[in-house]
């Protein structure tokens, strides 16, 4: 096997790794926060993360025996994207003094969506094809849309879940 066609297979196998942990931690989220909204969100976060990995694994199949990817099918579009919709709903205010999961999702999901973005913007520049880059390059866009999502939502709630456990900044 080249070296060439081990790096791909590498760099697939770390991302497929990344989305299957993705799925699983917005699964959980669903399944554990009271928010009806969050838990919808989080929900269709999974569905989109495991998405995100069968079709990765089909792109590793391919590199894996026909040595390259094959984009004759296209990875779905998300349903919503916009960073304006909340990830809760407003009720959350009503209960922010108990919010700490949910505050804690919003936190680690940013990390992960921005970790998810630029390892994809890594593969992009290191892509031999134009197709193989804007491939890459659509993953990180959609990676960063989610992270905006996650950042505006915690931003949102941060005060007042400061204020209401009396966090009191130096």
């Amino acid at each position: 096997m080249s070296q060439k066609k081990e790096e791909i297979l590498a760099g697939l196998k770390t991302a497929l790794e990344a989305e299957l942990t993705g799925y699983n931690f917005y699964k959980n989220a669903a399944q554990t926060t009271t928010d009806p909204q969050g838990k919808e969100t989080f929900l269709r976060l999974s569905e989109e993360e495991i998405g995100h990995f069968n079709y990765l694994r089909q792109q590793y199949k391919s590199v894996l025996d026909q040595g390259t990817y094959d984009f004759s099918k296209k990875l779905l579009k998300p349903a919503r994207t916009d960073p304006g919709n909340p990830i809760f709903s407003e009720a959350i205010k009503k209960r922010i003094k108990e919010s700490h999961f949910e505050v804690s999702v919003l936190s680690i999901a940013m990390k992960l969506e921005l970790d998810a973005a630029n390892f994809y913007r890594s593969l992009a520049q290191k892509a031999q094809s134009a197709e193989a880059k804007q491939f890459y390059l659509g993953l990180a866009d959609w990676e960063v849309e989610h992270f905006q999502a996650f950042e505006q939502q915690l931003e949102a709630l941060k005060e007042e879940y400061f204020q209401a456990n009396n966090f009191i900044p130096l």
